[in-house]
This record gives C-alpha cells, sequence and structure tokens, in this order.
C-alpha cells in the first residue's frame, strides 16, 4: 500500500471503487515477464542500520544506490523515512514513491507492489525496519514475487544481526538453524530450548533465534534454568551500537556469573552443544 501524507493509498492511482459504503482496492491482472526486457528492473534489498549507530554500518555502494531510486517499499513508514532521511536522498522526502509492507499486509496485495517495475521499469528498493530484508522479514514474499515475474533481485550489503551472531559466537558457523521466534509462554518456552537442545546435539548445529527485547530476561532466566550445564548459550545484544554486549559461556559458567543487562535491548540467543 502506498504512504502518502494524508496516509494509506492504493498502489495504483484510480482504483479506488465504492463497495458496500466502503472503499477497496481492485487491481488488475499482471502477466509480464521482465526478464524479457533488455534492462529488467531490480528489486534492491537494502539493510538498514540495527539501531542508532549512524551509517558507519552502511557501506557506500549500498548508499549510492539508495539515492538513485524513486519507489520503496518499506515495513514501517515513519522508520523507513528516517532512514532514508539519514542516507540524504537527491530530492525531498515527499518526491518519493512508498509503499508499506508488514505482517498485516493482505497475501493478495504482496505482488501489486511490484507494479512500478512491471509496468513502468522502475527499480524498487526494499527496506525493513531493522537489519537484513527478507530475513525474519515479511519482504520474502514480497523478493518470491519478484523472482516469479523475472524482476531482478540484488541483495545489497550491510549489517544482519543473525549473521553477526553467529560469527561472535565462537559456535558451529558450518552449519547453524535460525529458529525465529520461540514460545512466549514459559512452560512451552522450555520445552523449545530443550528441543533445540536435542537438535543441536543431533545435528552439531548451532540454533539462533530471536525474541521481543521485553521478553529477554524470560528467555534467559528459562535457558540458565532447562539447559544442560555444558550447553554453550549465548547472548549478542545491541549489535553494531556502542552498547554492543556479546558473550558465550556454558550454562554452568553463566550460573556464576552476574546476569547480563539484556532486558529491553535487541538480541539475539545462539545455543549449541559440543
Amino acid at each position: 500500500m502506498r504512504l502518502g501524507e494524508t496516509g494509506l493509498r492504493p498502489l495504483v492511482a484510480g482504483l479506488f471503487v465504492a463497495a458496500g459504503g466502503r472503499n477497496t482496492v481492485t487491481y488488475p491482472h499482471i502477466n509480464f515477464a521482465c526478464s524479457q526486457m533488455e534492462n529488467p528492473p531490480i528489486l534492491y534489498l537494502i539493510p538498514s542500520t540495527l539501531g542508532d549507530s549512524g551509517l558507519g554500518p552502511i557501506p557506500e555502494e549500498t548508499i549510492r544506490i539508495i539515492r538513485s531510486l524513486e519507489v520503496f517499499v518499506l515495513e514501517n513508514g515513519k522508520v523507513g523515512r528516517t532512514f532514508l532521511k539519514q542516507v540524504g536522498l537527491d530530492k525531498p522526502l515527499q518526491a518519493y514513491r512508498y509503499y508499506e509492507l508488514n505482517k498485516h499486509t493482505p497475501a493478495e496485495e504482496i505482488a501489486e507492489l511490484l507494479e512500478p517495475a512491471l509496468k513502468e521499469g522502475k527499480d524498487i528498493g526494499l527496506l525493513s525496519d531493522a537489519g537484513a530484508p527478507g530475513v525474519a522479514d515479511p519482504g520474502a514474499d514480497l523478493v518470491w514475487h519478484a523472482h516469479r515475474r523475472g524482476v531482478t533481485v540484488r541483495p545489497l550489503v550491510g549489517p544482519s544481526s543473525i549473521l553477526l551472531a553467529v560469527m561472535a559466537s565462537g559456535m558451529n558457523g558450518q552449519r547453524f538453524t535460525f529458529q525465529g521466534y520461540l514460545s512466549a509462554k514459559r512452560t512451552q518456552l522450555a520445552k523449545d530450548l530443550k528441543r533445540l537442545e536435542r537438535e543441536s546435539k543431533s545435528h552439531r548445529a548451532t540454533q539462533v533465534w530471536i525474541e521481543a527485547p521485553y521478553r529477554n530476561k524470560g528467555v534467559f532466566d528459562t535457558a540458565i534454568q532447562v539447559l544442560a550445564p555444558t550447553t554453550l548459550f549465548g547472548i549478542a545484544t545491541d549489535l553494531t551500537l556502542e552498547s554492543e554486549l556479546v558473550r558465550t559461556h556454558p550454562i554452568m559458567e553463566w550460573k556464576r556469573i552476574r546476569r547480563p543487562p539484556i532486558n529491553k535491548r535487541p538480541t539475539v540467543f545462539t545455543l549449541f552443544v559440543r
């Protein structure tokens, strides 16, 4: 859905139709193979910063490409435009086109976000709220539609909290599994952690997951309680920020030292059974 100064707008102008007293949006069927074009449009996957770190983690080439674009798909309009303002676009922010893609976007509308590429041949930038789009991010569905429609997909270099956490964990970087979010219920969370412990031991694979920052303390406390003493457990908090904190210890060591101050701070958790 397009973001304008007055809120959400339809992707294609003039396609609002009244139905039962409510405004609905309809779209024409698209069947266009961009791959047959001489210069097919590109969907750029733009990594954004992981917090208030400035643009330090974003390479100059990524910034150059961002500045060349006119159309953006954002996970959150306000957050995305704040990042683009930091980048320093060549024109005022209101001169660009913005569309929103998040967990509330109806599945049948996602493919229509590619219309600037399909109908106008314009490149599009896909931007997550934090880190790499398409990874633990609703943008993955748009990337799939781009492949189906022949739009070139080009991932750009930038921060990914998941990869940074694995790199810094000291665990197996040859084989790892990202689990997304575990259960928010303490009883089921304990079962989930024991399951990951078994999977790590069985497959020699590092287990990686994230949680809403306000639940970090519960995840940490539960892990300390239910995991085996020799299991490696890692935290990677505020990655790329000045307040960054990365630690890996066996559970028996975590029980002896002071609890890390991770609550309400973005954290990636890792686990590995040697």
